[in-house]
């Protein structure tokens, strides 16, 4: 099973360089992330209109409740680095493979 969590992202211009180096598929996040078992990938998508969205993909919805009960505290310390960086975030939802 695969679990997908996806979020979109209104960036500041400005801000716009080091959103995408935090974001990307080696980002800090995918970094982050990479340290926790059952972490498939980040994928960073951006529109023609400059919306951004992430995909992140895990093994199961309880591998990443693990990692934010085993990193959560290192999660928030980065969500607080990137402040302003990312712009007005939207969590989408948390999906499951259907088939």
């Amino acid at each position: 099973m695969t679990h997908l969590r996806l979020w979109t992202f209104e960036v500041p211009a400005e801000a716009e360089e080091r959103f995408v180096a935090a974001y990307k598929s080696d980002g800090d996040w995918a970094r982050l992330f990479a340290t926790a078992p059952g972490f498939i990938r980040t994928e960073l998508w951006r529109a023609e209109s400059g919306l951004y969205l992430t995909a992140d993909y895990w093994r199961s919805a309880a591998d990443f409740e693990a990692f934010q009960a085993n990193l959560g505290e290192t999660y928030r310390q980065l969500d607080e680095e990137l402040e302003g960086v990312s712009g007005v975030e939207t969590f989408v939802g948390a999906f499951e493979l259907a088939g």
